[in-house]
Order: structure tokens, then sequence, then C-alpha cells
């Protein structure tokens, strides 16, 4: 049985929680040896019905992403991981990570943040990272902030 870690896939979404988790999958594919994959899903349920009065919705998600992920790939490498690359998807990040993503990369590991921007969704259908643990095929790290681990 492989103990390392070979394939990682951590989500990011720009949240306190997302970054915390970036941290550590960094730490733990410098560790491994790992490739690492960082994926922002855009949630395209969000902004459809805005689309229809702002058409420039789409792109801005996209800046977004790109700006987030470029900055993060600029960090992992000044931290010496080179075994990195970078996914934009769309969709809903609750089951396209668990069900598309971590298949697309072979993923053995995924991690993610405890909470993410999206308090809406949590409060109505339960949090990303709950239906992740739940969906994927592999084994999942929820990672949390030292804000979340005061609350009681």
């Amino acid at each position: 049985m492989e103990l390392a870690y070979r394939n990682i896939l951590v989500a990011v979404d720009g949240s306190k929680s997302a970054e915390c988790a970036f941290k550590k999958a960094v730490q733990i594919a410098l560790r491994n040896n790992a490739q690492l994959t960082l994926v922002h899903v855009i949630d395209t349920r969000s902004y459809v019905s805005i689309e229809s009065y702002d058409g420039t919705m789409a792109e801005r998600a996209v800046n977004y992403a790109e700006n987030l992920l470029n900055g993060y790939q600029q960090q992992a490498k000044t931290q010496g991981l080179q075994n990195l690359k970078t996914i934009i998807e769309r969709g809903s990040p609750r089951s396209v990570i668990p069900k598309h993503t971590a298949k697309q990369v072979n993923a053995d590991l995924i991690i993610c943040g405890a909470t993410g921007l999206n308090a809406v969704e949590r409060l109505l259908i339960g949090s990303v990272s709950e239906y992740i643990t739940r969906a994927a095929n592999c084994d999942v790290l929820v990672i949390r902030t030292e804000l979340e681990d005061k609350v009681e």
C-alpha cells in the first residue's frame, strides 16, 4: 500500500480558509514530492441571472480566477514547488471538484478549506467541503483557520 500522496488537488476560492488549505497543500506536496493541482471553480449558478443584466460578469470571474491562481502559483514556486498545475472549472464546486476534477488529475488527496466564500450556499444546502468529503473517491483533508477553531 502506497503511503505517499502523488497527486494532490487543492480547491481555492479566495477565502481565508482556502488560503490556509493552499499553504498546507504546498507543504504536503513538497514532503511527498507530489504533483499539486490548484483548482478554482467559477460557480456559474451565482452569476447566470446577473449575466443577463451585465455581460461582463463571466469575464470578470475568469480574470479573478486567473489572478488568484497566478498569485498562488508564484507563492508555491517561491517555496520550491515546481510540480504544479492550475485549472479553472465552471459549475458547482461541490460536484465539479470530487466528481470531475479529482478524476481528471487522478487525485489521491483533495485539500480544501472548511468554509469558503459562499455563506448563503452553506446555510441552504450544506458546505462544499462537507459534500466533497462525502463524494470523493480519495482522501480529503479539510483545513480550518485559527478563527474557525475558536468558534464554539
